[in-house]
């Protein structure tokens, strides 16, 4: 700093009111300074000032390494929110259905000497290995709300799915039924709430195939055992189905319309998550968007209250929207559909 201020002809300390974005530095000076440090090739020496403030304006993250739509999204929705207030992100991807490895994520991470650090706790395994932390830092988990979790953001996944399986109440249908995510997943479970209470709220009985994972093939094989049952008799088409995921929606939309079962004319298909490409899928599918850009927003605004000691517990629940896109329609024929 010291060779910046005299290449840029100013006092040391002007260097340091620019460095550190202080108003009251005149325009040129500040383009002086600023050639100065392109000029000298000079960077901000992060370690040292966080050996004098005690803070190093990094943030971890630990989520998972896979391609799934929530973490996914989740985690580059806290990297663009903490990008925007100055601040980095050090990342550690784990398989968050591992305890241990979380808990070493977060070790890791403490290590590097991080201010804060945000665990996507879509898994309860994820979510045990935070309660069971000790950390001298504020941690938020994303993912899950709830007074056990000091600091937790979480979109309001039974809203969610509420908003979902009205959608198709209002239509007209009556027989419902749920392809519910893989079961240690704390989202599936929401969701699966969220479907039933609504269908008991309204008097009628709700049905529940739960999938082994969240993926398109996972929904293709379910629709294929859903027309198998009623081949056989063993069960009834339903006349609409409310899917986890926008994947297991397209899954069992292909199986459907193997079975010659036309969406939404037999069978209305609504998705969640409205993930890249849903609104293309044939027909366009009807599915919940999760506001992740809010939720990361949200995740790092409490970050950083936790840090200033402003927030020592708080419990943020972020509203989904429905998007009804053709494929769904009130139940049109049912008397029409032969299998």
């Amino acid at each position: 700093m010291t060779d910046v201020a005299t290449v840029a002809g100013v006092s040391y300390q002007t260097v340091s009111r620019v460095i550190n974005n202080h108003p009251n530095v005149a325009t040129d000076t500040r383009e002086r300074v600023l050639d100065a440090m392109q000029q000298l090739g000079y960077r901000r020496n992060i370690a040292a000032r966080a050996l004098k403030t005690r803070r190093t304006g990094v943030f971890g993250v630990v989520s998972s390494g896979s391609h799934l739509f929530g973490p996914t999204r989740t985690l580059v929705s806290i990297e663009q929110a903490a990008r925007a207030k100055g601040l980095f992100v050090s990342l550690a991807t784990v398989d968050l259905q591992h305890k241990d490895e979380v808990t070493s994520a977060i070790e890791h991470l403490l290590d590097q000497g991080v201010d804060g650090i945000v665990v996507i706790a879509s898994h309860d395994e994820a979510a045990a290995a935070v309660l069971e932390s000790t950390t001298q830092v504020p941690v938020v988990v994303a993912g899950r709300t709830g007074g056990e979790h000091g600091l937790a953001v979480a979109i309001d996944q039974e809203a969610g799915a509420k908003v979902a399986t009205r959608h198709l109440l209002d239509l007209g249908h009556r027989d419902v039924l749920h392809l519910a995510g893989p079961a240690p997943w704390v989202d599936a479970r929401a969701r699966a709430v969220g479907f039933r209470e609504t269908m008991a709220a309204a008097g009628l009985a709700p049905r529940t195939l739960w999938a082994d994972d969240w993926s398109a093939e996972v929904g293709y094989l379910a629709g294929q055992e859903l027309v198998a049952r009623v081949r056989r008799r063993r069960s009834s088409l339903p006349t609409a189905i409310f899917a986890a995921n926008d994947l297991l929606a397209l899954g069992m939309m292909h199986a459907l319309a193997d079975a010659r079962l036309k969406v939404p004319d037999d069978v209305s298909v609504v998705g969640y998550d409205d993930g890249d490409g849903s609104a293309h899928f044939v027909p366009p599918l009807t599915t919940v968007a999760q506001e992740l850009e809010e939720l990361g927003y949200r995740c790092v605004e409490l970050l950083l209250d936790a840090r200033d000691g402003v927030a020592t517990s708080s419990s943020v629940s972020v509203s989904p929207r429905l998007l009804v896109r053709e494929s769904t329609a009130p139940p049109r024929h049912p008397s029409r559909v032969v299998l």
